[in-house]
């Protein structure tokens, strides 16, 4: 499979507040290639994001803002190409809002859902939130809400799925994003 794994982190509940995003990238099943930066979100921070991810006003002070952001990352936009997340609503509606805060059109991509495959593919779990589905397929999340090792953690468990379950099992699971 390839796809690239996306998660973002936000500094309030405003969904053009990213502050930090990572991607994963995944080509014939193997994790090549990683981004990873904070961003200034020219916003004030929510003391119940901090608290979640750790991301202080001061730590991205000299961060870029998203539009530098973008023009290292609009490439792996495509309407061909896969963009997974888990609980992707969350992170694609940050990325659309922050690129339209910026006056930027958003991309059309195909899209997946970790959370929404994860349940189907492996039922009987209590909850599926990221920390929950990697404990069960014995993946390892380091730092639960960093976005690098979130985006890591989705990224293995989609190819967990795909190893496990068979890639035309996820088929149904991948959408038109815009």
């Amino acid at each position: 499979m390839n796809f690239i794994a996306m998660d973002f982190e936000t500094a309030s509940g405003k969904r053009s507040s990213a502050c930090s995003l990572a991607l994963t990238i995944v080509r014939n099943n193997q994790i090549t290639d990683e981004f990873y930066t904070l961003i200034n979100p020219q916003t004030e921070f929510f003391w119940r994001n901090v608290q979640i991810h750790g991301i202080h006003e001061k730590d991205v002070q000299d961060a870029p803002l998203f539009p530098e952001v973008w023009q290292h990352i609009k490439q792996f936009y495509q309407p061909e190409q896969l963009v997974i997340a888990h609980n992707n609503s969350f992170d694609n509606s940050v990325l659309k809002n922050t690129l339209l805060h910026y006056g930027i059109q958003p991309p059309t991509y195909q899209t997946l859902d970790t959370v929404k495959s994860s349940r189907q593919l492996i039922p009987g779990l209590s909850n599926y939130k990221l920390n929950t589905v990697c404990n069960a397929l014995q993946i390892d999340l380091h730092h639960h809400h960093n976005a690098l090792d979130d985006a890591q953690a989705c990224a293995n468990i989609l190819l967990y799925e795909a190893t496990h379950f068979g890639a035309d099992k996820l088929r149904p699971f991948i959408n038109f994003y815009n």
